[in-house]
């Protein structure tokens, strides 16, 4: 649960200090940061940041989890519908 919360919440936080950083250096409307911005930089970071754990594990470890754990997602595949 612990790597979980971890991989879940740095994406986040980064979204959230992209989405700021671009309300004041863009003089954007906070509504629009928070309804847009934010959400946006959060998928894309978590995105990139997977694609790079999937090519070089070590790195993709740092980006989202900012190195406080070293799990990593296990995915199996749902069983087929009937």
């Amino acid at each position: 649960m612990y790597a979980y919360l971890i991989r879940t919440l740095v994406p986040l936080l980064v979204g959230v200090i992209v989405g700021q950083a671009a309300r004041v250096g863009l003089d954007l409307d906070p509504t629009a940061v928070y309804a847009i911005v934010t959400p946006a930089a959060t998928l894309v970071y978590g995105l990139v940041s997977r694609w790079i754990e999937l090519h070089v594990p070590a790195a993709g470890r740092v980006l989202l989890a900012a190195g406080l754990t070293r799990q990593s997602p296990e995915y199996t595949p749902w069983p087929a519908r009937r």
